[in-house]
Formats: structure tokens, sequence, C-alpha cells
């Protein structure tokens, strides 16, 4: 004999069902959050290593010593601005490119979208 289960204890289960789905749903959502979070972080440092290697290969010549010459950091500080300056002037670049991109898109379905 199978017991009966009220309807007020099925709307329970129900919630409960789906309060577990949200909790999924969140979980996966904070899950995707950490992987794209860890991707960017391993870009940075590949970005940085990257960086690093090459204004050292430019600017550090001299190995005799333990001293890093004023002219070494004076060197490695220009290869950090020069790069900084030139990815801020791409970035600024790469935005002006999108805007005319979508303004051209907008004009074109504005186009499109009037009756002749």
């Amino acid at each position: 004999m199978a017991a009966q289960v009220s309807e007020s204890d099925q709307i329970k289960q129900v919630l409960q069902i789906l309060k577990f789905g949200k909790l999924c749903i969140s979980l996966s959502v904070v899950y995707n959050v950490l992987l794209c979070f860890i991707f960017k972080f391993k870009e940075f440092l590949g970005t940085y290593n990257k960086l690093t290697e090459n204004c050292f290969m430019d600017c550090v010549k001299d190995f005799t010593t333990r001293e890093v010459k004023a002219e070494e950091t004076s060197c490695s500080e220009s290869c950090l601005q020069k790069y900084l300056k030139m990815t801020q002037r791409i970035s600024m670049r790469f935005q002006e490119y999108h805007i005319q991109q979508n303004e051209a898109l907008a004009a074109k379905a504005g186009l499109l979208g009037q009756p002749r």
C-alpha cells in the first residue's frame, strides 16, 4: 500500500529540488568564473614573463658584479614604459576600430530597416 503524499508536501519537495538546482547552477557559475580567472591569470603571467625576459635581455649586459647598475635600471624602466604605452595605444586603436564597426553596422541596419 503506497502512502499518500499531501499536495503541500509535494510542493515542499519540488521547492527543495529547485533550491538544489539553483545551488548547482550557482556552483557551476562560480566554477566557470574561477576557470576564467585562472586562465586570465595564466595569460597575465605569460605576458609578464615575456616582458621581463625581453627587457632583461635588452638591458642587462654586465654579470661581473652582483649590483644592478643605474643604466640597467633606467633601461629596464624605459623598456617597461614603452611596453605599457604600446599596449595602451593598441587598446585605444582597437576600441576605435570596434566603435567604427558598430556604427557601420548600426547604419547598415538602419538602412535595411527603412521602407523604400
